[in-house]
């Protein structure tokens, strides 16, 4: 992409930022984001698979407590860079942006924490039955019992990081999966996490069609 078609989407992303009541200190850290963006950015195609590896790469700068925010400003900026001009003004008719942000943040841990809390941590029934659920499913589908228990015990931990969150929804539940990506230092192991959270959310939510979400996606897109 040419320096002038990104400085006119980064100019266009941040006017409709703007308009949707983002404060200066909010507009200031997305404006240090996207100027790191900018640089992993440079000489890329304008292709969706070149802007994952570019967000990828720079998220492995940034520390953990700024995943979020900074996947946010990733997914909110994807259709201006992409000058997708649907997406742009579907922006413009809902209130998609994460403005102000939410306060709610799982508490602060490490993977090995997390990990041998499963041994010790008693799930409530709120909790076991979306497992079992999940659990089900996976069977159904043919999944092996070595698959089913690796991708339950992620979903398990999905659970302890979603202790206390105020409500059940989407925003406060990407927020918990933002903020446990960067405990894996492994990306295989990460992206497993992502197509793992991706599946029990229908579950963690309730959906009556969960069960035909698992083993759809094995992408792994941390953009999604």
């Amino acid at each position: 992409m040419s320096q002038m078609r990104e400085k006119e989407a980064i100019d266009a992303y941040f006017k409709l930022v703007q308009a949707k009541g983002a404060d200066n200190a909010t507009l200031k850290k997305r404006v240090l984001f996207l100027e790191q963006l900018s640089e992993h950015l440079a000489e890329k195609n304008v292709t969706g698979q070149d802007y994952r590896e570019a967000v990828e790469a720079l998220m492995e700068t940034i520390p953990p407590e700024d995943w979020h925010p900074g996947l946010t400003t990733a997914r909110e900026y994807f259709p201006f860079w992409m000058h997708d001009i649907k997406a742009i003004a579907a922006h413009n008719r809902f209130p998609g942006f994460d403005i102000p942000p939410n306060q709610w943040r799982p508490a602060t841990t490490t993977l090995k924490t997390l990990t041998a809390s499963l041994e010790t941590e008693k799930f409530e029934t709120s909790e076991t039955w979306p497992i079992k659920a999940y659990t089900q499913a996976l069977r159904h589908e043919g999944a092996e019992l070595p698959l089913v228990e690796t991708r339950v015990k992620l979903a398990k931990m999905m659970l302890l990081r979603l202790r206390g969150v105020p409500e059940r929804n989407h925003k406060l539940y990407r927020i918990a999966v933002d903020l446990t990506l960067p405990l894996f230092s492994n990306k295989a192991s990460r992206r497993l996490f992502l197509v793992v959270v991706r599946e029990f959310y229908h579950f963690w939510i309730g959906n009556p069609d969960a069960a035909s979400k698992v083993l759809q996606d094995g992408s792994g897109n941390i953009l999604l």
